[in-house]
């Protein structure tokens, strides 16, 4: 989908310089980024034709998964078409005037915050919770002041005027973002395609080792399987469903017989997309982590 001037647009959860918008950026240079103040509202903003794609995050290498992407996914009506992974390299950000002597206290979402302890601890900086780090960086603009700075991307310290004190200020090194990129319509590649990933959920009878039967087909049929996560429906303990990811194109032989046996055990069971592996993935397998 296009603009009425012609630019493609993709969809982010957030403010202007947040991560995902920054992910956006980075993998698809050259398209407009569509800023949108939830998960729900990007999705519907690809539905409804607004933009092509969407950027959303479902986990990281240091805070897990994304709940609310593993339940809003099934129902969205979107198909995963992609994935990207983003390294995050948190900045410390603040007006100009401001230095790392002047700063006392630190704005930024919560599990930002978490990541930085090394740097509130050595300038002993009074750790302030917001929304999230773009909104953050954007509330510090607006202040002013050399006291108050924030965590967040070098893209946010450009489009609201910040410094950037210092880079990389993040405890772990490998922090990294998993994002999915959803469309209106499956584009799985054709099934000879080399290095596919292939994602769907599914919710197992109610009968005693269905689990263990329903993933058996996996095992047998040599199909790694990389992401399985369970969770909740409507709050009910007794409903689980699962997301998947797995090794391998839905038409190849063995994941076909592994689907099969799997919809056999299943009371439902949906693939919402196969997709090229991410080169970071590709990478993360060669070196054996």
């Amino acid at each position: 989908m296009s603009t009425d001037r012609g630019r493609r647009v993709i969809a982010f959860q957030g403010l202007p310089g947040a991560y995902s918008d920054l992910a956006c950026r980075d993998a698809y240079p050259g398209w407009t980024t569509l800023p949108c103040p939830s998960f729900e509202a990007a999705m519907a903003a690809v539905r409804e034709g607004r933009a092509e794609l969407a950027m959303l995050p479902c986990e990281n290498s240091l805070a897990g998964r994304v709940p609310d992407i593993h339940r809003l996914l099934p129902e969205s009506g979107l198909y995963v078409v992609g994935e990207h992974f983003e390294r995050v390299e948190h900045c410390l950000l603040a007006p100009r005037g401001a230095t790392v002597a002047t700063i006392r206290r630190l704005h930024s979402h919560p599990v930002a915050l978490g990541q930085v302890l090394r740097l509130i601890e050595e300038l002993r900086l009074e750790p302030v919770i917001e929304a999230d780090t773009a909104g953050a960086a954007a509330m510090i603009a607006r202040r002013g002041g050399v006291e108050d700075a924030a965590v967040a991307s070098a893209l946010a310290a450009e489009i609201y005027g910040l410094e950037i004190l210092r880079r990389n200020v993040e405890d772990a090194p490998h922090n990294t973002t998993r994002f999915y990129v959803m469309a209106r319509e499956r584009r799985d590649p054709p099934p000879e395609a080399p290095n596919t990933v292939t994602t769907f959920v599914f919710r197992v009878r109610n009968v005693p080792a269905a689990l263990y039967k329903a993933l058996g087909g996996f095992a047998t049929n040599g199909v790694n399987m990389t992401k399985l996560e369970s969770y909740m429906l409507n709050g009910h303990f007794t409903a689980t469903q699962f997301l998947c990811d797995v090794d391998g194109h839905p038409e190849q032989p063995p994941l076909k017989r592994a689907l099969e046996e799997l919809a056999f055990f299943s009371r439902e069971l949906r693939v919402l997309g196969a997709y090229p592996a991410h080169p970071y993935r590709l990478d993360q397998a060669a070196a054996g982590d």
